[in-house]
Order: C-alpha cells, then structure tokens, then sequence
C-alpha cells in the first residue's frame, strides 16, 4: 500500500494534503504520526467520566488534526461532534461516539497497514 492508497482507504484526500505539505516524505511522517496521537483517547475518557468541556477541547483538537491531515470522513463526524459541544448539545455530541469511533478506528487501521506494508518493502 502506498500513501494514495492509505488516503483513499481512510477516506481523505490526498490531493489536498499534497498541495498543503508539498512533500510526501513529511505527508507520511506526520501521517504515521497520527497513531501516537492522544486525543480520540481523552476523547473517550472525558466522555466516559461526563465531562463535556473536557471532550469538547478532544474533539476540537482531532477536527483539527484531521484537517491539517486532510482525512476527510474523520474529520467530518469530528468537527459535527465539535460544533454540538460547542453549542451545548452535548448528549447529541455524545450521540455521535459511534461515528467518530467508526471513522477513527478505519484511519489507525489504513495507517497501519501503510506502515506494514512500508516495513515489509523495507
């Protein structure tokens, strides 16, 4: 697999990200980088402990990684979880977990699989 085919796995859009970082050598570094990425977990943890400021500045934080990375979907289900906390409409936010956990959990696993397939070519 290579990083195109990674974007269209993950749903993002490669071109976009392309015209951004100019380099698919940086394009890759922080696209690995994703995966050591921290705030779909405290996502889950400020949810899982009802504490809605907290999830809001989670779910503020992945929208914009996501859009700095151009992975659309995630970003997408990200920033409508964003903009529900954001207007205090939290259990509609909260709704949406599974959405975001779908999306997130199919970008780590396309990431993944780029990664072992970069590992496997040597």
């Amino acid at each position: 697999m290579d990083l195109k085919e990674c974007y269209a796995k993950l749903g993002g859009d490669y071109e976009e990200v392309a015209s951004r970082l100019r380099s698919e050598r940086i394009i890759r570094k922080f696209v690995l980088k994703f995966l050591d990425d921290k705030s779909y977990q405290l996502l889950v943890d400020s949810l899982e402990n009802h504490n809605n400021e907290e999830a809001l500045r989670a779910a503020h934080t992945l929208k914009g990684v996501c859009q700095n990375l151009s992975f659309t979907r995630l970003y997408e289900s990200s920033s409508q979880m964003n903009n529900l906390f954001k207007e205090g409409r939290n259990d509609e936010a909260a709704a949406i977990m599974p959405q975001v956990t779908s999306d997130y959990m199919a970008t780590c696993e396309a990431i993944k699989e780029l990664q072992l397939s970069e590992e496997a070519n040597g």
